[in-house]
């Protein structure tokens, strides 16, 4: 059974939702998200959390960035979520669970673990995150109950590799290459590397 972090949807949205990708400065995202998602956040178990969009789950979302590309992931049919065979992203997170609430903050432990269980890489790339925004998608049931926490992470000086190689590959693409894959009608990128993709965020980070 697993349990993961959710918040109230009004404790995240008292006034609008947003929809697609909204850039945020780290003392935004900390004060209107971060803040009250610590506050007011608890975990449930999954299988509840995923089917009550009164709910939101915060989802770190990293992107990992050398210069002018950005390691494009592909799921392997050996992945375990039949749903997500095939898909390509740009983006390693996960649900943030029991064992992120070790000393230190949740939302950076939550990415420290995701980051480290998909990518080998230096155990202090955490350090080198910066916060970019957040992504919301309502128009579908597992969007409904999802937040993405969206960082970037300079990986210019670092090596990185897929850790299971049996379930994704993984290449630094360009992020014209990246736009021109996404916006193709037989596109397998996830919604949410989509978002981001188009946003400009990325590319204004590596110019």
């Amino acid at each position: 059974m697993e349990f993961v972090w959710v918040v109230p949807r009004s404790a995240l949205f008292p006034e609008a939702t947003p929809n697609g990708f909204l850039a945020l400065e780290a003392d935004q995202l900390e004060s209107k998200l971060l803040g009250p998602a610590r506050d007011e956040g608890f975990f449930i178990e999954r299988r509840y959390a995923e089917t009550h969009p009164e709910f939101k789950q915060p989802i770190p979302y990293v992107a990992i960035c050398q210069e002018d590309k950005v390691l494009c992931l592909t799921r392997l049919s050996t992945q375990g979520e039949k749903r997500l065979h095939g898909k390509k992203s740009i983006g390693v997170g996960g649900h943030i669970n029991p064992c992120d609430q070790s000393d230190g903050d949740i939302f950076a432990n939550a990415c420290h673990r995701e980051l480290h269980e998909e990518l080998i890489l230096p155990s202090d790339a955490v350090l080198l995150l910066t916060p970019v925004g957040i992504i919301n998608d309502d128009t579908s049931a597992v969007g409904a109950v999802h937040l993405g926490l969206v960082y970037r992470l300079d990986a210019s000086q670092l090596n990185v590799s897929i850790r299971e190689t049996d379930a994704m590959a993984g290449e630094f693409q360009t992020l014209t290459d990246l736009r021109s894959l996404a916006s193709s009608p037989e596109s397998s990128f996830e919604t949410w590397s989509s978002f981001l993709l188009t946003s400009g965020v990325l590319e204004l980070q590596t110019s």
